[in-house]
């Protein structure tokens, strides 16, 4: 094979302008040599009495039918998609099956006009739902997409990958219609904390079918920190890792997701979990006993109380006895500090318990050695 017949099959394929730079990657020459492949290419064009033409746009090529033959063939050629229609074609594509109404909720009104065009075309069909209608993909809509089958997974990842190209990264959750920020249950509190008041509540870790669903309209995830590879097979839209250690970790939580939410709440927020780390340390402040951290949770909470450190000191730990290893962990502890399973209510009243457990523990040792 040649690099002329290279050239004339990758502008065919193409079925648009094709970039000098990418004919050079799979020539593996450099830019004289392909300019000059593609001239002669050009002039041989030029010479046949051909219904096609390859046309120099300035370091990019064309190949095209010839003007003179552009009203014969029209009824012969596909009508592309415009990018508003598919816009709307995606979101139906990504989210199906979908009812008609949630489709214009999130496009408007012009909706109307893309479902019935894209139906006309073939790409979606719809079945009556209620007062609506159910819209979903074609066989055909796989066929176009260069798909093996109709299937939504195939689709979703497929969708995934137009709106990254036609929008990029930042604009891929706006083109899929994605418009919730979802939180795990243990931070269904942060969201309060933010004054956000439309948002999803799900397990992102271990999703059921309609948790999944529940997925799909959602831009940004906030889970607990650790736990991002394992979300990220269930969910590829932004995902927030929040800490709940401290109250400094719901501090920062707050200032990321404060867009998302009201900023008069977020201030009143952010205010108060100033005034309790300065509580807490204020009440801390008495103590005059060192310790022993067992783990680095504990030792962010003793850190942050100012509490001195010491090899022999008071040993803490958490009460969920063995670590993710599987090593025993607190067994011999002097005190033990919650650990989210064993807690309940919102993220703060969680972190006051902790907080609490150290101060009450230290004090009490403090005087068992008095006595």
């Amino acid at each position: 094979m040649s690099d002329r017949e290279i050239v004339e099959a990758a502008l065919f394929a193409a079925g648009s302008a094709v970039e000098i730079q990418k004919l050079q990657k799979i020539l593996d020459k450099d830019k004289k040599q392909v300019t000059k492949i593609v001239e002669t290419l050009i002039r041989d064009y030029e010479k046949r009495e051909s219904g096609l033409e390859i046309v120099d746009l300035g370091e990019r090529y064309v190949m095209q039918v010839r003007s003179k033959y552009s009203d014969i063939i029209r009824p012969f050629a596909p009508r592309e998609l415009n990018s508003p229609m598919l816009r709307t074609l995606s979101m139906i594509a990504y989210h199906q099956p979908v009812v008609q109404s949630d489709i214009v909720d999130m496009r408007g009104n012009k909706a109307y006009d893309h479902i019935r065009e894209l139906q006309d075309r073939g790409f979606i069909e719809s079945t009556p739902h209620g007062r609506t209608k159910l819209l979903s993909t074609t066989p055909l809509f796989a066929d176009y997409f260069g798909l093996e089958k109709n299937k939504p997974e195939l689709i979703r990842n497929k969708m995934i990958e137009l709106s990254k190209q036609q929008s990029g990264k930042e604009g891929l959750d706006r083109w899929l219609g994605r418009r919730f920020v979802g939180f795990t249950p243990m931070y269904e509190s942060l969201a309060q904390m933010c004054g956000i008041k439309d948002y999803r509540m799900v397990d992102a870790y271990n999703p059921t079918e309609q948790e999944l669903q529940t997925l799909d309209t959602v831009y940004k995830m906030v889970i607990s920190r650790g736990y991002k590879e394992e979300v990220e097979k269930h969910y590829s839209g932004e995902i927030i890792e929040a800490g709940s250690t401290t109250f400094d970790d719901l501090a920062e939580a707050v200032n990321i997701l404060k867009s998302e939410g009201d900023p008069a709440r977020v201030k009143e927020t952010l205010e108060l979990l100033e005034e309790l780390k300065n509580e807490y340390r204020s009440r801390a402040m008495t103590i005059s006993a060192r310790v022993t951290p067992q783990t680095e949770m504990v030792a962010r909470i003793v850190k942050d109380l100012h509490i001195g450190v010491s090899k022999d000191g008071i040993l803490i730990a958490p009460d969920y006895e063995t670590n993710t290893s599987g090593e025993e962990i607190g067994r011999k502890a002097d005190i033990l500090v919650p650990s989210h399973r064993n807690l309940e209510g919102g993220l703060i009243e969680r972190v006051k318990s902790k907080y609490d457990a150290v101060i009450k523990g230290l004090r009490k040792a403090e005087e068992g050695k008095a006595i």
